[in-house]
């Protein structure tokens, strides 16, 4: 424990609720809950930095820029960085507020707009998989497939415009974020695995649509960092074996190579839990001493050891 320093990666759940509409009152009040168990960790004496996703808030991003031709529509990598500002405010608002309340107003916070960068040749930009913004009509979907987007039908529900994923290489305020944790601020960044750019031949950057996930951009960070922990925070108390099923079972510790076998044997869900296992595995295999998946309410516990699952080092 001490001084160490803990990347935490916050899930959905920590700004929107299943169910709720996105008020900007439903949010706020989502992430002064996380915000309380974050300035418990650093009463424990953790140093901390946040990483976010943004799907929801970005989604919202897309409809408001379609409402109307009145004003023009940004497009994505510029949509991403909006989200980041505003759930970044809302986060260091949040936890400005609580640090007063503890007596503990003194801590600096500071959100950081952050661009990931991604490589041009990723095998994802040649077939676009990650869905954002709503549903629409085969019309609609239409016009715009003519107009050079990709589109796909899902399941009866109406038609989404599909991105591509591709795999975060590069931090590019990497240098930034040390310094700020190094001073011990608390710091918000890479949300949604960061603003995906493209770095050309003559140095320069180039944004791109495209959507990295999460807990990747969250491991880039916390490995590009040097952290000694990397912290998946979700809606689940552990990784388990079985999910939804009646042999479904729980699982508290893991080495890297048993999580490995357990991935190769199809045990994770591709748009659920099986970014978070690779993510973990990664963190370690680059060095990590060790990484969590686990609930928001038991963060705390969960570094002590005593809920979520450790992936560990052989």
């Amino acid at each position: 424990m001490g001084n160490e320093l803990v990347v935490i990666a916050l899930g959905g759940n920590a700004i929107l609720q299943p169910g709720q509409r996105g008020t900007a009152e439903e949010q706020l009040e989502n992430v002064r809950a996380t915000c309380r168990q974050v300035v418990t960790l650093l009463e424990e004496g953790y140093r901390i930095v946040l990483t976010h996703g943004n799907g929801p808030q970005v989604g919202n991003i897309i409809i408001q820029n379609q409402a109307t031709d009145a004003v023009p529509a940004m497009p994505m990598d510029i949509c991403g960085a909006e989200s980041q500002g505003l759930i970044g405010y809302m986060m260091q608002h949040s936890l400005h507020n609580e640090l007063v309340r503890r007596g503990m107003d003194g801590w600096p916070v500071a959100s950081v707009v952050t661009q990931t960068v991604v490589s041009a040749d990723d095998p994802a930009f040649r077939k676009p998989t990650k869905p954002v913004g709503p549903f629409y009509d085969e019309e609609y979907a239409r016009r715009k497939i003519e107009a050079g987007e990709t589109w796909v039908e899902d399941a009866g529900r109406g038609w989404r415009k599909v991105v591509p994923s591709p795999d975060p290489v590069e931090i590019v305020e990497l240098e930034v974020i040390r310094q700020l944790a190094r001073d011990h601020a608390i710091v918000i960044c890479t949300g949604g695995g960061g603003i995906p750019v493209v770095r050309e031949p003559d140095g320069s950057l180039r944004g791109v649509e495209a959507v990295i996930d999460k807990d990747l951009g969250g491991q880039r960070l916390a490995t590009g960092l040097g952290a000694d922990l990397f912290m998946i925070l979700t809606d689940v108390a552990r990784v388990a074996l079985d999910y939804g099923k009646p042999t479904q079972r729980f699982l508290s510790r893991l080495t890297v190579a048993e999580a490995r076998a357990l991935q190769k044997e199809g045990h994770f869900r591709p748009g659920s839990m099986g970014p978070k296992v690779e993510a973990c595995c990664r963190f370690v295999e680059a060095g990590g001493k060790g990484a969590i998946i686990g609930s928001l309410m038991e963060a705390l516990d969960a570094l002590a050891g005593r809920a979520g699952t450790w992936i560990v080092p052989a």
